[in-house]
């Protein structure tokens, strides 16, 4: 399953990967199309056989804080918006941890992965009042030890961290609060803690993958100690390369020996409407994880030319163009303008003959302006081109005959603006078209 690995119309952001048994399941916040705010009032789950990731079962709405048009909601005491939760398995049992916008956070249980979770209690602490941002408990992740032992993490633009009572999963221990648990970072990286916790324990070695400031990014800190001190190692994926940038929240899984790091991309050119991406990483030796590019694959290892290929798996855009949603079965690029680039990583186009051609076809739509797509290999603006389509004022379909291809390859398609004259300038700032989906054929 290419990026986004979900089907495209779902929108699950700061996506937990978690492996129960031989599933993986995804929980994350919920934004909706079209959105002016982050998430909504519900948690959705999602799950797939680690056998087979391009196929993925929905398990609907698990956890609510208004009622829906099925259930009511969970929670007594608060009706605002739902973020970022964690769920994790003690004792045969499933303990989903939940933030609320500026309520109490709280903790659900549940038989299953995919619940039904029901409220099990808000958190209970002797901690300050003010720590963990009121009671809180933004963003929370939250670690299992192999002794048993439970601990969480949390914050916003501070960062904290406590043990749960692993007798009632609930209620934060005296004497284990800290504050402060990452170090400052170096001053060549970004500023600091953001938000976005999330723990995970590696062999003998404790991970912390937050979000630093600016929050496009996904870095990471380890300790030999659970409750710290965290040392600063680096960063994992950025969001903003080339891309429309915004918050980033993921994390670490490994799934058949393979590691996989977790994140989310915006789209409709806001910071919400976010969807879930993955990529491959290595983690070395010394622990260190070297950062890895956006890429369109998702969990394939390679994308298929030869297969109709969805405009909005898109890994870099630049110039202003964005991916939108027209409805539930259709998004496109859009405010497509001159010198605007859509990039796809990677293509393996198998072992052809490069003295012969294929053909190129898109589905777009003009939008009353002359253009023209360029087709280019492996680099934005260095890159060999294989050809170009014109793009009429109301074209529904382009295509091209491109030089033959083989081998690997990014492809990026440029857009330009084909008027003439002294004011084609005006024509630079015009929507060009809107790209559906494109093709190669031998």
């Amino acid at each position: 399953m290419p990026n986004p690995y979900l089907p495209n119309w779902e929108y699950i952001p700061d996506g937990e990967p978690r492996l129960f048994g031989n599933r993986l399941y995804i929980y994350g916040s919920h934004d909706n199309p079209a959105s002016d705010h982050f998430c909504d009032y519900r948690l959705k789950a999602w799950s797939a056989s680690v056998d087979n990731l391009s196929h993925w079962t929905c398990h609907g709405d698990i956890f609510r804080t208004r009622d829906t048009r099925d259930c009511p909601a969970d929670t007594s005491w608060s009706h605002n918006l739902l973020y970022a939760p964690d769920v994790v398995e003690k004792d045969g049992r499933y303990y989903l941890y939940a933030y609320i916008l500026n309520g109490k956070g709280c903790v659900a249980v549940a038989d299953r992965p995919e619940g039904p979770f029901e409220i099990l209690s808000t958190y209970q602490y002797h901690v300050p009042e003010e720590a963990c941002d009121q009671g809180q408990f933004i963003d929370p992740g939250v670690l299992v030890d192999d002794d048993g032992k439970v601990y969480i993490y949390c914050g916003y633009t501070r960062s904290y961290m406590a043990q749960i009572n692993e007798e009632n999963m609930y209620e934060i221990l005296d004497d284990t609060f800290q504050e402060h648990i990452l170090p400052a970072l170096p001053l060549e990286e970004p500023a600091g803690f953001f938000e976005a916790c999330s723990p995970r324990k590696i062999g003998d070695t404790y991970y912390l993958i937050y979000s630093p400031n600016p929050g496009s990014r996904l870095a990471y800190a380890t300790s030999r100690n659970p409750m710290g001190p965290f040392d600063y190692r680096g960063y994992i994926v950025d969001n903003s390369q080339s891309y429309p940038a915004g918050n980033n929240h993921g994390s670490l899984c490994q799934i058949k020996g393979q590691w996989y790091i977790f994140y989310h991309r915006m789209t409709n050119g806001t910071l919400m409407s976010r969807r879930g991406c993955v990529e491959k990483v290595t983690i070395m030796e010394d622990g260190s994880i070297p950062t890895v590019e956006m890429t369109s694959l998702g969990f394939e290892e390679s994308l298929n030319p030869y297969e109709i290929t969805p405009a909005d798996i898109a890994c870099y855009l630049t110039g202003g163009c964005m991916i939108t949603e027209i409805n539930i079965f259709t998004r496109v690029i859009t405010n497509i303008k001159h010198q605007c680039v859509m990039g796809y990583k990677y293509f393996d186009f198998g072992e052809c003959n490069t003295n012969h051609t294929m053909k190129f076809f898109a589905s777009l739509r003009g939008c009353g302006c002359k253009a023209r797509l360029r087709i280019l290999l492996d680099d934005p603006e260095r890159g060999k081109e294989i050809g170009s389509c014109p793009v009429d004022t109301d074209t529904q379909r382009v295509s091209a005959t491109v030089q033959g291809t083989s081998g690997r390859h990014a492809i990026f398609l440029v857009a330009e603006s084909a008027a003439e004259g002294c004011f084609a300038g005006m024509f630079q700032e015009r929507n060009l078209f809107d790209l559906e989906k494109f093709v190669f054929v031998k």
